[in-house]
């Protein structure tokens, strides 16, 4: 069998020890590549990749919500969420507000620079995501997500994570 593209990248000469690994692999070098580029993107902006999550987060609720609920719902693992909502609200993005009923509930507010950095990044993020995807067609980003899904579908729960 030929070698493949990863493996002439990689300038590995023996053959992946499985295609599974291979598979892995790839996807991992692609989750490298497309971070870096958000990375950059999100850093001229004085943002990371995840308090832009908050962000989003947060607008797409259009409503306070709870840290662990936000926690919940970020695309990746954060461990150190109260330091991204430290961060985010020492940059006026956001506000916190004890809950009254249960003081030990913390909910976070998208203020309105958070919402004006999100409209600035809005296009910027769609130009990217465009960019990085033009050499797919609309069906094979279809399947490459629904093959995805059904990779992460056969792993254990993430809730220990």
């Amino acid at each position: 069998m030929a070698a493949g593209k990863l493996q002439q990248e990689l300038k590995k000469r023996q053959p992946f020890a499985s295609l599974a690994q291979e598979a892995l692999l790839n996807l991992s070098r692609t989750t490298d590549r497309v971070q870096i580029q958000f990375d950059r993107l999100f850093r001229q902006h004085g943002l990371t990749p995840s308090q832009y999550n908050i962000l989003r987060i947060l607008r797409g609720e259009g409503k306070p919500l709870p840290i662990l609920e936000i926690a919940s719902r970020t695309v990746t693992v954060v461990p150190g969420i109260t330091g991204l909502i430290d961060r985010l609200e020492q940059a006026g993005h956001v506000q916190r507000r004890r809950c009254t009923e249960d003081r030990r509930v913390v909910y976070v507010e998208l203020q309105p620079s958070g919402l004006a950095a999100l409209e600035l990044l809005d296009p910027l993020v769609a130009g990217l995501e465009a960019e990085l995807a033009q050499g797919l067609k609309a069906d094979e980003l279809q399947t490459l997500s629904r093959l995805l899904e059904k990779l992460r579908a056969g792993w254990p729960s993430d809730d220990s994570a």
